[in-house]
């Protein structure tokens, strides 16, 4: 476990170069004993779930980014199928509305959070207003920001001044008990390829595959800049990033689930312990229980 914190773990100081991530690392794991050990995993997350619920302390907020065709959907069906759903809430983000973009690029998101004792799942997040509008900078007029009129206004003062935003929104939600792990599901060039074209080849896949998807392609170089100035400018101690191997879905999912458990184990969760009044009230009741 330690191991695989350790390897993918982002947080400040640390000088992220995509290069040095292979997409295909399984580590010391084995295909065929993913499944035993993910439900493994599972099974030991939803206990502290209860936990983390009980106590009513604490939020857990995960973060999904990455490429298309990198397996967040399947990531998060498969990690969290364990969870108790009344306890968790998963929101995915499309292109902002009209109202969305009349506020600042963080309200949407805010609203979105968990409350507390509940696990959230953002798919896709605020990071997009620095990935996706980093690569389509012409996407930010849209927001009608004050001194911004033309492309050529979004520059590098005006990304340094978002990162800040976004490291001063994660560092308030922490100081406030929200508990915030990022994950960027890094695939390789190669297999998002053979994914979208087992897309187009598989009927019941149709309906994934955009054109769309390959027009982003072609900006790979430039996605690939803009994540790696994003994770190192808002990677922190309080909101890390893990950057997990994305080639080889099963051990995605380990690598997730993993992470996810030392994060809940390492938040010390206790069951409340009520008063003794309310104790001696139990006790009462269950003798009363007993005898009828």
């Amino acid at each position: 476990m330690d191991n695989i914190i350790k390897k993918f773990k982002i947080t400040s100081g640390s000088k992220f170069k995509i290069k040095n991530h292979p997409t295909d690392d399984s580590g010391d794991y084995i295909k065929d004993e993913a499944e035993l050990v993910l439900e493994r995993l599972k099974t030991r997350i939803n206990k502290l779930q209860d936990a983390l619920y009980a106590e009513h302390r604490h939020t857990l907020l995960i973060i999904f980014q990455a490429m298309d065709a990198a397996g967040k959907d399947s990531a998060i069906e498969h990690t969290m199928s364990g969870l108790n759903p009344q306890g968790c809430q998963v929101y995915s983000f499309k292109q902002p509305s009209k109202e969305e973009l009349d506020h600042d690029f963080l309200w949407r998101h805010y609203r979105a959070l968990p409350e507390t004792g509940r696990i959230g799942i953002h798919n896709r997040s605020h990071y997009e207003d620095v990935l996706v509008c980093k690569v389509h900078p012409e996407t930010v007029l849209a927001q009608h920001l004050p001194g911004i009129e033309e492309v050529k206004d979004i520059d590098d003062v005006f990304w340094k001044r978002r990162y800040n935003s976004i490291r001063c929104f994660e560092e308030h939600l922490s100081d406030n008990g929200t508990v915030i792990i990022k994950f960027f599901l890094n695939v390789s060039k190669e297999e998002q390829k053979e994914r979208f074209l087992a897309r187009i080849d598989d009927p019941e896949k149709n309906w994934k595959f955009s054109e769309s998807d390959i027009a982003e392609r072609d900006r790979w170089k430039d996605y690939m800049h803009a994540y790696e100035d994003a994770i190192n400018a808002t990677a922190t101690d309080k909101a890390p990033w893990y950057v997990i191997p994305a080639d080889k879905k099963w051990f995605t999912r380990i690598a997730i689930s993993t992470i996810m458990l030392q994060v809940l184990e390492d938040m010390n969760l206790k069951y409340p312990v009520l008063p003794d009044e309310e104790m001696a009230k139990l006790a009462k009741v269950k003798n009363g229980l007993l005898k009828k």
